[in-house]
């Protein structure tokens, strides 16, 4: 497999630049081809600004409720035409980073923005007119699977721990960005109580991650709803006679 590994810690040398460096060894071992986005390293401007687009040899945003409708009117900047071109390539993609704030770092929100435009990511319909999208999007047939390190412990990060559900608080990134886009996502791979790992711990850990990265091309993704699957209504609400009564994200589970 292609596999692209987006990175976002700023940090080498930090647990996520370790554990960044034994995945990419595992995949190369494995007989994957590999390409690196450092996100800090390559010091990724994650704002989108009027340098984005150009359109008749002129720079200009165009702004509205689709500021990004700019990939199909004008040429995109040379930084995001080299990330798209990865992950044109890439048959999987991996994003590591570290957990701020219940979210993902700024910079790698930014990579998002700029890179998974209108035209590219989504706003692509089908033969029959419908807009594809989640799971149907223009990035389907690609697996991506999300490298965390949390601080917390991982009870707190459970159904009633006081950090929340960690599959809740990673939903719009893999069910929001990554589903919507087409792409398959697998299960996440976790580190907890990263700031306190023992030397023991850490290679307990590396050796999950090596482990999890064996079976990146079998793994089964998380089995979210397709919205052109028939289980949504005309409205994109979930069909009343599925899960009657029942609420909420895990509604979009099959």
């Amino acid at each position: 497999m292609n596999v692209l590994w987006i990175f976002a810690h700023p940090e080498p040398r930090s647990l996520s630049g370790a554990l960044r460096d034994e995945g990419l060894r595992a995949l190369r071992e494995l007989g994957h081809d590999t390409r690196l986005s450092d996100l800090y390293a390559m010091r990724w401007n994650p704002v989108v600004d009027g340098k984005d687009f150009r359109h008749d040899g002129e720079q200009r945003l165009i702004v509205g409720t689709s500021s990004q409708r700019a990939y199909t009117e004008g040429t995109l900047s040379e930084d995001i035409r080299a990330e798209q071109e990865k992950l044109a390539w890439a048959d999987a993609l991996i994003v590591q980073f570290p957990l701020w704030w219940y979210g993902m770092p700024a910079i790698l929100k930014g990579w998002f923005d700029r890179v998974f435009v209108k035209g590219f990511a989504y706003g692509v319909t089908g033969p029959d007119g419908r807009t594809l999208r989640y799971g149907d999007g223009a990035l389907s047939g690609k697996r991506a699977m999300v490298v965390l390190t949390a601080g917390a412990p991982e009870d707190s990060m459970g159904p009633r721990g006081i950090n929340g559900d960690l599959g809740q608080l990673l939903f719009p990134l893999q069910h929001g960005t990554l589903w919507y886009s087409g792409m398959s996502v697998l299960p996440p791979h976790v580190v907890y109580g990263a700031d306190r790992l023992s030397p023991d711990a850490y290679r307990a850990r590396a050796d999950e991650l090596r482990q999890r990265l064996r079976t990146l091309p079998t793994t089964e993704p998380l089995p979210f709803r397709r919205q052109n699957g028939g289980d949504y209504d005309e409205r994109l609400v979930l069909r009343p006679e599925l899960l009657p009564g029942r609420s909420g994200l895990a509604v979009h589970y099959v």
